[in-house]
């Protein structure tokens, strides 16, 4: 069976149809492989995955990362459980890529709807493939060279999320086994040989080889400039949507706009590798 894929955007972005990924077989799932290689994020309605169903579809992809912050689902420790009633989910109202505090970012994320508000709590999504493609030849060449610093404090600050002793502990501890990392500005796609801009608001803090105002400058230039709506989508979820990404080239923004309504999402993690530059051969 072929998939039948719809593009949402040249840039970013497709709707698989007819699938059930309750039921997919290793043709079905090397197809989506390719798409998610493809399109840099894939969607899917309608498909209401169990727990350790999630974590297998993820796994499919290669091993799975446990979240050193959110809870988890009991007994299936892969999938953690986003819940705007029980955890301060403004963090993720700002544009990032997933753990890029850590030495090996992850590959990708499964995401799923468990329940969804009335209105509001969209997520967008962007390619850093486009946005480096976009940017012209000199500064390409410029960013090449440049290394950035990406730090985990950046978007989980103690006043946000150390409400007691207990918590404070447990976030400082955190920060300890997590320190600020290095990764190339540009970074190359380990499966396409892609050059991908690789900052984001959310983690990357400054460009090391730049004086400290020309670092935020070139920063919060980038920030715009990979977040332009050339480069990125917007899905409105409906309950039982499944989103797959590829997190090595793509960053997300989920929007905090439902005030009080309840918004529950399940998410799986897949481990990635460290982020490299290589030149084109």
């Amino acid at each position: 069976m072929t998939l039948n894929i719809e593009m949402i955007k040249p840039t970013i972005g497709a709707i698989i149809h007819d699938v059930d990924l309750n039921k997919a077989d290793e043709n079905t799932t090397q197809q989506i492989q390719q798409a998610l290689l493809d399109h840099h994020v894939i969607f899917f309605r309608k498909q209401q995955l169990a727990p350790q169903a999630q974590a297998e579809l993820a796994r499919s992809f290669g091993s799975l990362h446990i979240h050193p912050i959110y809870p988890s689902i009991d007994n299936v420790p892969e999938i953690i459980v986003l819940d705007s009633w029980k955890q301060d989910l403004r963090d993720n109202e700002l544009w990032h890529t997933d753990v890029t505090f850590s030495q090996k970012p992850p590959l990708g994320c499964v995401l799923q709807a468990i329940k969804i508000p009335p209105v509001g709590g969209d997520t967008l999504w962007s390619s850093g493939a486009a946005a480096f493609a976009a940017l012209d030849q000199d500064l390409q060449t410029k960013l090449k060279g440049l290394t950035a610093t990406h730090d985990i404090c950046q978007s989980f600050p103690l006043e946000r999320f150390a409400h007691n002793d207990v918590e404070r502990h447990k976030l400082e501890e955190t920060f300890k086994r997590n320190p600020p990392v290095v990764h190339p500005v540009v970074r190359t796609h380990p499966v396409t040989g892609q050059p991908i801009l690789f900052v984001s608001e959310g983690f990357t803090t400054r460009i090391n080889e730049l004086d400290e105002t020309e670092s935020v400058e070139l920063l919060q230039y980038l920030f715009a400039h990979a977040t332009n709506e050339q480069f990125h989508l917007r899905w409105q979820w409906q309950a039982g949507d499944v989103a797959i990404w590829d997190n090595r080239c793509t960053q997300h923004k989920a929007l905090f706009d439902y005030g009080d309504a309840h918004r529950i999402m399940h998410r799986a993690t897949i481990n990635g590798d460290v982020p490299f530059y290589q030149a084109a051969s």
